[in-house]
């Protein structure tokens, strides 16, 4: 299994066009090194965890150190729990996800890529604050 990519997208944020990129790395620690070049001059991020898996949570506070630490000083991170439509199998509470983001500033959401709950609401979320950083 490898990285993917679905592709760069120009979106329309605040009158500006902005580039899109969404890197899916599956949370695999070997492309850490790969992931950190693309922090670089990003406005933003969206860190994915699977909340049927408690390996993916626990791996956050690497991936957020990451995008604090390279990325633009006003990035706007979103959390996002994928899964949603697994509930019988969550082995990640919303509540502990919840206090995660809070306690680190971050905005927060769960989502099913499978039924599509909640990802068109993510990315306008995330757009939403993104076009408030880029006003800047």
């Amino acid at each position: 299994m490898g990285h993917s990519w679905p592709g760069a997208f120009v979106v329309n944020v605040g009158g500006r066009s902005v580039k899109l990129q969404i890197w899916d790395t599956a949370g695999q620690e070997r492309f850490r090194s790969v992931t950190r070049s693309y922090y670089r001059g990003a406005a933003g991020a969206l860190l994915v965890y699977d909340i049927t898996s408690r390996e993916t949570y626990n791996a956050l506070t690497n991936w957020l150190t990451d995008a604090r630490t390279l990325a633009s000083p006003n990035i706007v991170i979103l959390l996002v729990g994928n899964k949603k439509d697994l509930e019988d199998d969550r082995e990640v509470t919303f509540l502990e996800a919840s206090r995660f983001a809070q306690e680190n500033e971050l905005m927060f959401l769960e989502t099913s890529a499978l039924t599509g709950e909640n990802v068109e609401e993510a990315f306008e979320a995330f757009l939403k604050c993104a076009k408030t950083i880029l006003a800047k």
